[in-house]
């Protein structure tokens, strides 16, 4: 198994960057939030999780070890494949999950795409034994200051299936939410997620 990657980033899609190690250039399908903190032509180090399928082999990117962890504990609830997975840490930090899962936040959980009230009424059934423990406070996810956070956003957005102009729309409500210095890249994708959630 491919537990992380190190070395430098030599592209990037909206959906995935390309990590060369060693001289070979390893494509990691990674959330938006994890794409925020990279740089074409920068070092990065990124946790992964090697998905093997009879006609694939998918390496998984994540900003840390906690979130690849929990990546690979969604993966155990019937029904919820990667891209679901990876959608539910596209939406919420590890600690926010752990929290709706072990405390029944159905509605926490419902704002990730592709999740209905059946689906995460299973997540909270199948996985609240296995969590681990919670944490009471909200670290959030680490600080990314991005001047181009617009696009970042746009970006991450289209990467989850919306339209472009479901995108353009969330951007657009977003930057009316700010006064001042504009917030880290991945609480604003998540606030643009959960504003596309209330319109679906």
């Amino acid at each position: 198994m491919i537990a992380s990657v190190r070395g430098v980033v030599t592209a990037m899609f909206p959906d995935s960057a390309v990590v060369e190690v060693g001289g070979v250039g390893m494509r990691v399908l990674c959330a938006p939030n994890t794409l925020a903190s990279l740089r074409t032509g920068a070092e990065a180090r990124l946790a992964t999780s090697l998905i093997v399928r009879e006609d694939s082999l998918t390496l998984y990117g994540f900003a840390d070890d906690d979130e690849r962890q929990l990546f690979e504990l969604l993966l155990t609830a019937n029904g919820v494949g990667p891209r679901i997975a990876q959608a539910v840490l596209a939406v919420h930090n590890p600690d926010s999950v752990r929290r709706a899962i072990a405390g029944g936040d159905l509605a926490a959980l419902t704002q990730v795409p592709g999740i209905g009230k059946r689906g995460a009424e299973k997540l909270v059934v199948e996985l609240k034994d296995k969590i681990g423990p919670v944490a009471i406070g909200d670290t959030g996810s680490a600080a990314l200051l991005a001047g181009a956070w617009q696009e970042q956003v746009r970006q991450g957005v289209l990467a989850l299936g919306w339209t472009a102009s479901q995108a353009d729309q969330a951007v657009a409500a977003v930057a009316e939410t700010i006064d001042g210095e504009a917030p880290p890249v991945p609480l604003l994708l998540r606030q643009a997620i959960r504003l596309l959630g209330k319109t679906r």
